[in-house]
């Protein structure tokens, strides 16, 4: 056997259900460690500060001196950026993309990565516990990925909802707001005069419905991909790290990443978007009359 082999094996022995949970699972909280006075923090925030560091370390040397001819480096990043924009500027339209891409580009990156850092051997498998029936029951791990932690999902929730707020107060404006949440979308020339009234009661509930939707994305936000990390976390952990689930993990987290950036862009879309609409239905007209 190589000396590589030996400390791959090592590295996956570390993380075999012998040195994890037990059949309970895993533990959904995550390590406290007290900071001088009055300072808590978890091991799950140590993680993510690590990670974050270590992400910004990586682009900067990828990137390095930003140059007319890319680098290696700078070509992957211009890459990624690129095929991002693609999927993103549709969605939320030319006028509020500037400002929300630098956005959307940081949340899809740093979930990806944290969504992996599960994956790494030792990593929410090692920490402090005791023997139950010979087997060594792991109740505060060292290192915890940070989205498998309900308080940075939340967190996470909670910019994507404030970063929406502002840019749509910005881009549409509360009038366009109002009018979309609470307007009457039938047209009136269109719609019998009796039916109009009826259609702006229903259109007004249905914009309460709306409010209500909006009011819970943070929540709904954070649980899924809390669920989806922390679930992928146990069956991990409960299948000893069989290769099937390894790899069918990081297709879940990519996947959950995207997730969560599209659904931010998508809220922020269906608000800011529709200038953007109107503009390229004018186009061909405008084109048409020149022509003729």
């Amino acid at each position: 056997m190589s000396r590589v082999t030996q400390y791959a094996t090592a590295l996956f022995l570390l993380s075999s259900p012998v040195l994890a949970a037990d059949a309970g699972g895993v533990a959904p909280s995550a390590a406290r460690f007290q900071v001088g006075s009055g300072w808590t923090v978890t091991s799950s925030m140590i993680t993510g500060w690590t990670v974050s560091a270590l992400l910004v370390l990586l682009f900067l040397w990828l990137v390095g001196k930003p140059s007319v001819i890319p680098s290696k480096g700078q070509a992957v990043i211009e890459s990624l950026m690129e095929s991002l924009r693609e999927i993103f500027e549709p969605i939320i339209g030319k006028k509020a993309f500037p400002t929300a891409f630098p956005l959307l580009i940081t949340f899809f990156i740093f979930i990806l990565f944290h969504n992996w850092m599960g994956l790494i051997p030792g990593v929410g498998t090692i920490g402090w516990g005791h023997e139950v029936d010979g087997h060594f029951h792991l109740t505060r791990p060292l290192i915890r990925p940070f989205n498998s932690d309900f308080n940075g999902t939340i967190a996470l929730a909670l910019i994507s909802f404030g970063a929406w707020l502002i840019i749509v107060l910005k881009y549409a404006g509360p009038a366009i707001i109002v009018k979309d949440l609470f307007g009457n979308k039938a047209d009136k020339a269109e719609t019998p005069g009796w039916l109009y009234p009826i259609l702006s009661i229903v259109f007004l509930v249905v914009g309460l419905i709306e409010v209500f939707s909006i009011a819970i994305r943070p929540f709904t936000l954070s649980v899924r991909l809390f669920g989806n990390v922390f679930g992928g976390e146990n069956l991990l952990h409960g299948t000893g790290f069989f290769f099937v689930f390894y790899f069918m993990e990081l297709m879940v987290g990519l996947i959950q990443a995207l997730v969560f950036t599209l659904l931010t862009s998508v809220y922020i879309g269906l608000l800011v978007n529709h200038g953007d609409d109107h503009a390229h239905e004018d186009k061909p007209d405008h084109a048409t009359e020149a022509h003729h």
